[in-house]
């Protein structure tokens, strides 16, 4: 194995979400709430377009880094919901926004350089710095302000090493989304130190709850558009994890670097998933909304929920759909079988042994202790999860 894995792991979430498919072949009852993937499946008229390609001989090899007609599209989604103008050669196209990311940090990192990552954080960011040779330089953000990074923590976390800074909103795993107040001061420090570039991850843009309003950095602050990555794609909203269309606007010289890189991995994106994502791009946001309000249901399910559990603690997330709850009422207590939960690791394996829960422990995303829930599942699953949970914890001493 080469050295540059010597650090880094397959994915937690992963790892947690086959050990609960390992039980549940061997006959366990499990409820696996760990996946960030929409239970809903692909919308028709998204599935009837890819057949159509199919039909019409849209099985080859297309452009490097997207066809002119999803870049169109996605040119038009900027422009329509974000207010952005991007040209073509603006646009990347890959295999998934985690692609997108990947390139990116292949194409601009050098050995040593610092990306800053305010936790808790998606657990690939930091695997994809450390492949490619850089520092992951993470900064705590607490709950009292929303899982949301301040203005003075990132001056205090930035060094002339500094390349990048990502922002994920809404956010995997907290939910936390930022406003345009939100956004301001930290927009302000961006241009105070002109070295450091924004990455975007807008991934969760259109799943928001409560009349918030999403905005997005570029659209705030149009002076940093030279030095920002705004990424987005169409797993989450339109429920097409499994498609693997991510897509991002930046400047033309990042993007042509990009497409170095992807030159070389993956060629292009699959044509027919280009062509779903062009129907799921231009198409009515109806069917958007009322999963949308759906998935906001069961936020407020699961958040009241766990509030009534002892020893648990749930904030209101403005979007995604996942909690992070804490647990730290909980750390030092005692299961039936002896054991001690000394972190929200333990915490999460004793769900998973003794009632067949699966969460993932916010340690895998940089901030203890916590735990995430993925909501997008059913309000049948979620109220038997919720109470497997409660049982469980009536139990610890």
């Amino acid at each position: 194995m080469a050295s540059r894995l010597a650090s880094i792991g397959v994915s937690q979430i992963l790892r947690i979400t086959a050990l609960a498919s390992d039980l549940k072949r061997n006959g366990k009852d499990v409820i696996v709430l760990g996946t960030g993937e929409p239970d809903f499946d692909t919308p028709e008229y998204i599935k009837d377009a890819a057949k159509c390609a199919m039909d019409n001989g849209a099985t080859k090899y297309t452009a490097l880094d997207g066809t002119p007609e999803l870049k169109g599209a996605i040119c038009a989604k900027f422009k329509r919901d974000n207010g952005l103008e991007f040209a073509q050669n603006e646009i990347t196209v890959s295999a998934g926004a985690k692609q997108v990311l990947f390139n990116a940090m292949m194409a601009t990192l050098e050995p040593g350089d610092e990306v800053i990552l305010p936790t808790p954080y998606w657990v690939s960011y930091a695997d994809i710095v450390l492949i490619m040779g850089g520092k992951p330089v993470f900064v705590p953000c607490q709950e009292a302000n929303g899982f949301r990074l301040t203005a003075d923590d990132l001056v205090r976390a930035i060094t002339p090493r500094t390349r990048w800074v990502i922002f994920n909103s809404p956010s995997n795993p907290s939910g936390a989304a930022y406003s345009e107040a939100d956004y301001r001061p930290i927009l302000d420090v961006l241009l105070a130190h002109p070295h450091v570039w924004l990455m975007v991850d807008d991934i969760y843009e259109h799943i928001v709850y409560d009349d918030f309003r999403f905005v997005t950095p570029v659209a705030l602050e149009p002076s940093l558009r030279n030095r920002t990555l705004t990424i987005n794609g169409v797993s989450k909203a339109y429920a097409m994890t499994g498609w693997r269309i991510g897509y991002a606007g930046g400047p033309r010289a990042l993007i042509q670097a990009m497409a170095v890189v992807q030159s070389q991995s993956i060629s292009c994106p699959s044509s027919i998933s280009q062509a779903a994502a062009i129907a799921a791009l231009n198409g009515s946001a109806d069917i958007v909304t009322e999963r949308c309000r759906s998935f906001q249901a069961r936020r407020d399910l699961a958040v009241r929920s766990l509030n009534k559990i002892e020893g648990i603690t749930c904030r209101v997330p403005e979007g995604a759909f996942y909690t992070f709850a804490g647990c730290a009422a909980l750390i030092g207590t005692t299961t039936p079988d002896g054991e001690c939960i000394n972190s929200d690791i333990d915490f999460a394996e004793y769900l998973l042994r003794s009632v067949g829960v699966a969460v993932v422990p916010g340690s895998a995303f940089g901030l203890a202790p916590y735990f995430r829930i993925s909501y997008a599942t059913s309000a049948s699953q979620l109220e038997d999860a919720c109470q497997r949970i409660t049982i469980a914890t009536s139990q610890l001493s």
